[in-house]
Order: structure tokens, then C-alpha cells, then sequence
């Protein structure tokens, strides 16, 4: 033992210990940390897999230099965004130019760059004490010993993994009321990690399918069970780092594998009259915001203060998504993706982005949302048409994130671009939970809020005026974001045009409601707030379109009529167009609506039952096909 209190050996313990302890950076900034216990478990079994195999630190220190460059990076997202280095952040980093990086990060690149050295320093210290220090090797029966416990335990989780494990015995318990009903707030918020918001992926689990061995054995005693996940080696450090690379090479492969279905689709768009009349048109969309809470549409607050002033702006009081999930929604906005589909993965074509493209303009994607992950990639495979493609949020949906408002300077930058024709496409995180993470505190103005509260117990039904005070506040903000990206396109003073929609809605503890968040068949979640903005010189080279756009402006619409109008609004034609859906056009019919509500259900033949406003066909809904 008293080999080991050398510095030389005592360095290299420290180090490790210090790396094994990154996941509990949380716990120093007053937060939790979810299954710690399981997470330490699995870094220990880590350690001695690792030192078991090689023996000696000096030959395995190397496999730790992704750990010591990626600490200074997990440790500063802990921090801002309450979150380690994930899929996601792993997609920006692949998907970032040095160039990018550079602007982005501007003067602080030089600390950065003082930090990536101090890191790879402690690296090398730390690998020259490792190989100054022969009492850290590990020989003997006890090394043997240890791996076959470790092989052992190792083959009883694949056996679970590959042949099943028996279920657990059922507790006998009575529930009571407020019980139930603080476990279906809880049903409704898991959605809300957005993605849960989603549904899981029945594609994925078949595949995965495939790889199972064929052979008939039982399945383990339920006590035999293992207690750990991957997300648990996932979370854990130094070596979990390995298994967020492994998910995001997966997400990868499959996102495509989502767009090489379409690689050959042309739409073989065109602007029938050519001009050199420069153009932008911005295609803003929204998330998780409800009709009714705007001010414009009507609501006893004032949320919209700045949209109510401008001048040709025009809102759509009756726009309806299919399904209230974004990763099902968005390709039915941006995709003739049929709404009935909407719950089928992947489309066999291109969104407007490609149209646009074909028909001269330069297409850029801004998102302050996710680009990779289970529940992203059905929206960033579409996302990945655009020419410039920027993914700016850190944080996540539900931990601390950057506003919206970081959109702003790269628009700006898109504007100036100097292509004459351009498309930009703004991704906002809009009005998702936590909704007092969605502004900031100048917009706090509905009290008491909870603005300021990290973790708030959603599932707690006495925060329900808190709650609802800060969704309107971040619908004030969405006001604010609205009008900035407004007044950017004025100071243009050139041929511009805005849409914006929103992606689904929220349920919010409505009346006695005991529902709140997405996910659930409620007309507030598929009742969405859109408005379409014109310049006067856009008014002036299309007077027709504005013209059927007012007399249309009250007709039932869907988000299956965005894509159509998007590109007449630019005036763009294309193969086998359907002018019947742009609700510019003269040729506008209004179609059937249906929404993802116990099958297909008819919205416009439907009842809305008790204050949760569910949505209940009066006949018989269309049977779905997932």
C-alpha cells in the first residue's frame, strides 16, 4: 500500500479517480444525478475490464485520450445546459466546419485553445507517471480471478439480453385517486422529453430483430436479471464516452439510410415567369404553441403586442396539425408527406428545401432544435437539403437551452448572403418545456412563474397557474423573436415574405383537465397558430396571391397545406403540383382534416369532450396503419 502513496502512482489513482467522478458534476451544482448508483457500478466494473485485460496503465492510458480532450467540453455543458456530451452534440461537432467553429466561438477560441492544451498536458503527465509506477500493475491469481467473475457475469447478461428474462412478480396495492392522477400528469410529461413525445420505433426494434440467434432456450429467473443498461455505461466516464460514439454512428447509418431513399426524387421545380429580382422567403416553425394563448387570435392577454402592429400580417384562425409530435408533425409541414402517413417512418420524397433549390433559390436550415437522436432524425434528414445547415441549440428540450433569439445573428448572415434568391428555414424551440427556460427574464411578466425553478414538479397540480403564467410569458417572447425576424426582412426593403407555424400544441390543466404537455387527443393539441407576413414589394409583384390569401385566410386549413402554399408562395411550379391545396391560389379547395385521435378521426365531424377538449369522431375513424 504505501507503493501506492508515491506521487508518481498517487497522480495516476487521482487522475482516475477524478475522471470516474465527472458524472457527479451535477450533484456540485445543487441538481440530480438519475441512477448515480447504477452509473459508479458500471464505471467500477469499467475499471477492472480495462486493467483486468491490459494490466498495466501505461498500455491502456491511451485508450482515455478521447475522455481528457472531451472533459472540458462535458463539464461546461453540465454547467449551462444540465446536461454531458450526447448524440446530439456529437452531430454538431461532425457537422461543423473549422471555419464555423471559429466564428462561432469568436475571441473565446483562444481559451479554448488554452484549455485543449492544459488537458493534453495532464494527458502526458499523467502517462509518464503511469510508466514510472510498476505497482500499479496488475499480476496475479487475483487479476485471474477477477476477469472470469467478470466473464461470468458478462454471459449471464447476454443470455438475459438474447433469450429474455422472466417479469417480475406483481405487487398487490391499491392506488388511490390523486395517485392516478399524478400518474397520468406524469404519462403526459414523459412526453414532453420530446420524445417521448414521440412514440418508439417499431422499424428500429425489427431490425434489431434480425440479429437475434434463432435458438429456443428459457428465459433467465427474473431475480438473475441485470440491473444495468446501456444508458447507464452510456453515462458513465471515462469509457461511456465510447457508447454516445457508438449510438451516434447508429443514428448516423440510419438517418442515411432515411435519405437515400429519396436521393434520386426530383421535383423538377421551376419559377415559370424568370426573373433576377432578388427574393427571400423565410419559413419559420413553431414549437409546441396553442391557438388560443396568442393575443392576435383573440386571447385576454396581450402575448402578441408587436405582431398585432404590423402591417400585412395576416393570421389563419383555423390551422390544424395531424398528430401532436414533432418528429411526426414536421415532415407532414415541410413534405406532400400525407397526414395519414404521419405515423409511418421515412417519406420516398424531398421536402420544399429540394423545390426551392431546383428552382434557383440557396436553402438555409437555422434550428435552435436537436439534430441528431431517436426522436430527431425523421426531421434533420430533411434538414440536411439545405445548403446551410446550423444546429444551435446545446441544451437540449428540456434542460436549459439557448433562446431562440441565437437564430438571430445567423440570419442575419443568411440575408446578406449574397445569393440573389434565397429560402430560409428558422427551427425555433418556440414554447416547449420547460417553458420558463424559453425566455428570458425581461419576459417574465406574467407572475408568479416558474422562471428560475431548474426542475419543477410538473406532475404537481398546484403549479398549474405558475405553469400557465410561464407559457404565456414564452409566447410573449415568441412575439418578440417573431417581430425581430420581421423587421430583418424589412430592412431588406426587397421582394420578402414569412410563414409561420407551429408544429403541434399543448394541453395545459385546462379547467379540471388533469392532463398537461403533448402527446394526448386534445383539440388544444392539434388546434396550431400560423401567420403569413408580406412586404409591400412583395404585395406589389404579387397582387393575386395576397389577394387569395385574405379571401382564404378563415378556411379550414391543415399543415398538409403548407408545403403547397410555401412554394406559391415563391412562385415556384413543379411536376404534378396540386395549386387545390395552396390557399394563395384560386384553384383552393378546402380537404378532409384528420387527426391522430383513436385512428384517423375526422376533425371537422367531431366532438370535443370535457375540458381536455378530446377529440372524439361522431362516426367511425379511419383505422391506422403504423
Amino acid at each position: 500500500m504505501r507503493f501506492l502513496l508515491r506521487p508518481a502512482p498517487l497522480f495516476v489513482l487521482t487522475s482516475y479517480l477524478l475522471l470516474t467522478l465527472v458524472p457527479c458534476v451535477p450533484l456540485l451544482l445543487g441538481r440530480q444525478v438519475p441512477e448515480l448508483g447504477h452509473v459508479l457500478l458500471v464505471e467500477l466494473l469499467a475499471w477492472l475490464v480495462v486493467w483486468g485485460v491490459a494490466g498495466r496503465p501505461a498500455w491502456f492510458h491511451w485508450l482515455l485520450i478521447p475522455a481528457f480532450l472531451a472533459l472540458p467540453t462535458e463539464i461546461y455543458l453540465f454547467i449551462y445546459y444540465g446536461q454531458g456530451i450526447s448524440t446530439h452534440h456529437l452531430g454538431i461537432i461532425a457537422e461543423t466546419s473549422p471555419k464555423e467553429a471559429m466564428e462561432f466561438l469568436g475571441r473565446k477560441v483562444w481559451l479554448m485553445a488554452a484549455v485543449l492544451l492544459g488537458v493534453i498536458a495532464w494527458w502526458i503527465a499523467v502517462q509518464v507517471a503511469a510508466r514510472r509506477s510498476p505497482a500499479l500493475n496488475w499480476r496475479g491469481a487475483s487479476r485471474k480471478t477477477v476477469l472470469g467473475i467478470l466473464i461470468a457475469l458478462a454471459a449471464l447478461a447476454l443470455y438475459g439480453r438474447e433469450f429474455g428474462v422472466h417479469a417480475a412478480p406483481l405487487a398487490h396495492s391499491s392506488a388511490s385517486a390523486s395517485a392516478s392522477a399524478s400518474a397520468s400528469a406524469s404519462e403526459s410529461a414523459a412526453s414532453e422529453e420530446d420524445a417521448s413525445e414521440e412514440v418508439s420505433d417499431p422499424e428500429r426494434a425489427a431490425i434489431a430483430g434480425e440479429h437475434r440467434l434463432d435458438w429456443k432456450l428459457g428465459p433467465l429467473p427474473w431475480r438473475m436479471r441485470s440491473l444495468l443498461t446501456f444508458n447507464d455505461f452510456a453515462s458513465s466516464w471515462p469509457f461511456g464516452l465510447t457508447a454516445r460514439g457508438i449510438d451516434f454512428w447508429k443514428e448516423r447509418e440510419y438517418l442515411a439510410d432515411l435519405g437515400q431513399r429519396s436521393r434520386n426524387f426530383s421535383f423538377h421545380a421551376h419559377q415559370p415567369s424568370k426573373n433576377d429580382t432578388p427574393e427571400i422567403v423565410i419559413m419559420v416553425i413553431g414549437e409546441s404553441s396553442r391557438y388560443d394563448r396568442w393575443g392576435i387570435n383573440g386571447y385576454q392577454r396581450d402575448t402578441t403586442p408587436l405582431l398585432s402592429k404590423e402591417a400585412n400580417l395576416v393570421t389563419l384562425p383555423d390551422v390544424i396539425t395531424a398528430v401532436s409530435a414533432t418528429r411526426l408533425s414536421v415532415p407532414v409541414i415541410i413534405s406532400r408527406k400525407p397526414a395519414t402517413q404521419s405515423l409511418k417512418d421515412g417519406f420516398s420524397e424531398k421536402s420544399f428545401l429540394t423545390a426551392y433549390k431546383e428552382a434557383g433559390f440557396k436553402t438555409f436550415w437555422l434550428s435552435n432544435q436537436i439534430s441528431f437522436g431517436q426522436f430527431d432524425t425523421p426531421v434533420s434528414v430533411f434538414a440536411k437539403e439545405a445548403d446551410v445547415i446550423q444546429f444551435m441549440n446545446l441544451g437540449g428540450f428540456t434542460n436549459n437551452s439557448n433562446f431562440d433569439q441565437i437564430l438571430l445573428e445567423p440570419l442575419q448572415h443568411a440575408i446578406a448572403d449574397p445569393a440573389p434568391k434565397k429560402l430560409i428555414v428558422l427551427h425555433t424551440l418556440g414554447n416547449h418545456w420547460n417553458y420558463s427556460q424559453r425566455y428570458p427574464k425581461d419576459f417574465d411578466k406574467w407572475q408568479p412563474s416558474l422562471f428560475g425553478i431548474d426542475k419543477p414538479v410538473y406532475t404537481d397540480l398546484k403549479i398549474k397557474p405558475q405553469l400557465n403564467n410561464s407559457y404565456d410569458n414564452s409566447i410573449l417572447y415568441t412575439d418578440w423573436f417573431l417581430s425581430q425576424v420581421i423587421h430583418q426582412l424589412k430592412d431588406t426593403q426587397q421582394l420578402t415574405s414569412m410563414v409561420y407555424v407551429a408544429d403541434h400544441g399543448q394541453t395545459l390543466y385546462d379547467g379540471t383537465c388533469k392532463l398537461a404537455f403533448h402527446g394526448h387527443n386534445t383539440q388544444y393539441e392539434f388546434h396550431v397558430p400560423a401567420i403569413v407576413w408580406y412586404s409591400d414589394a412583395y404585395k406589389e409583384r404579387y397582387p393575386d396571391k395576397v389577394s387569395q390569401l385574405l379571401k382564404h385566410r378563415k378556411a379550414r386549413l391543415a399543415t398538409e397545406n403548407i408545403f403547397h402554399t410555401l412554394l406559391d408562395l415563391g412562385d415556384i411550379a413543379y411536376d404534378d403540383e396540386k395549386l387545390e391545396w395552396s390557399f394563395l391560389n384560386q384553384q383552393f379547395k378546402q380537404h378532409k382534416r384528420y387527426v391522430d385521435s383513436y385512428g384517423w378521426t375526422n376533425y371537422d365531424n367531431a366532438d370535443f369532450k370535457g375540458d381536455c377538449r378530446e377529440v372524439i369522431d361522431k362516426s367511425k375513424p379511419i383505422k391506422q396503419d403504423k
